[in-house]
């Protein structure tokens, strides 16, 4: 039988075709003979039980500026005309991400949802790290002014982010005698009323910081991200440089220790972040990186995951 996936996405008009993981995921899985379909958020629908999504066909092509050709939508039933879903729009990790979430979960035991949202929902990126506090940077959550306070006084050279943001937006290096912590604390905390991490500066970052790509708990491979000269934020999005990197015993300990959970939770792909031999992040809900991974080290993640897919539908 034909595979039928459905990709929950942002627009795939805009995907670099030399870089974009989803872009990636489509075209592996449309060599395998898979029929697809796209749709975003918003197409997605729930009526006295029937989940569908209003959805376009796709081809994809590696033809940079036009990666994928798309005929009409179609109203599609997820639960009768799809075998796999694939949540990969991007964060912002919110209530409209975490309803998406709700409503997919729904499909359990009937269609194959990944990564599994039930997991995606309990487990944000920035959060999920804290079930192996063993392998994290000194860190706190916490909106308390005070604890905040001390936190710095402790650690004197430290980070400050959001907890749900991604891509390396409003993340700040704050060095020891800098009076914009207490306005930048004061700004964080004005706009929203979540937490949010503050954690030790991790000088390593100079040297990169490792984006390492599980596929079902086992590591496939990983890069380095090295941030601009005199920049602490290496994602690519914001001007980091991807390099070819080894893991090291460091990061295979974290992998091990990680793995077993991330496939009994359904986290087929998973992208950790790890600098200096530390846990930063665990990015379950769109990672990337997997063509960087197949370009430095010649293992395809993509064509892992459909391996795992298949393997997950002759299991049920």
């Amino acid at each position: 039988m034909t595979l039928r996936v459905a990709i929950q996405t942002d627009p795939l008009e805009t995907a670099n075709v030399e870089s974009n993981t989803t872009f990636a995921l489509a075209e592996a899985a449309q060599k395998i003979g898979a029929e697809l379909f796209e749709y975003q958020p918003e197409d997605l629908s729930y009526n006295a039980g029937r989940i569908t999504a209003w959805a376009r066909p796709l081809k994809v092509q590696r033809v940079p500026g036009t990666p994928a050709i798309f005929s009409d939508r179609r109203n599609v039933s997820l639960q009768d005309d799809i075998d796999v879903v694939l949540m990969r729009q991007d964060p912002p990790f919110d209530m409209s991400y975490i309803t998406a979430c709700h409503i997919l979960e729904l499909l359990k035991g009937q269609t194959l949802v990944l990564n599994d949202p039930e997991h995606v929902r309990s487990g944000p990126e920035k959060l999920y790290p804290m079930a192996f506090q063993d392998f994290m940077p000194p860190t706190l959550i916490s909106r308390d002014r005070a604890s905040i306070g001390a936190f710095r006084e402790e650690h004197k050279d430290v980070i400050v982010k959001p907890l749900y943001g991604f891509g390396g937006g409003d993340v700040f290096h704050v060095k020891p005698g800098d009076n914009n912590f207490g306005p930048l604390i004061d700004l964080f905390l004005g706009r929203t009323r979540e937490p949010l991490i503050v954690q030790a500066f991790l000088p390593a970052v100079a040297a990169g910081d490792k984006r390492i790509i599980l596929i079902n708990g086992e590591a496939v491979g990983g890069f380095n991200r090295v941030p601009q000269k005199g920049h602490a934020r290496s994602n690519l999005a914001v001007g980091g440089t991807a390099e070819a990197s080894e893991l090291s015993e460091a990061d295979l300990a974290i992998c091990a220790a990680i793995g077993p959970d991330l496939k009994a939770k359904g986290q087929v792909l998973v992208g950790i972040d790890v600098i200096g031999g530390y846990l930063t992040e665990v990015n379950n809900t769109s990672p990337t990186g997997v063509q960087q991974v197949r370009d430095f080290t010649g293992r395809d993640p993509a064509a892992m995951f459909w391996e795992t897919v298949q393997e997950k539908l002759a299991s049920t």
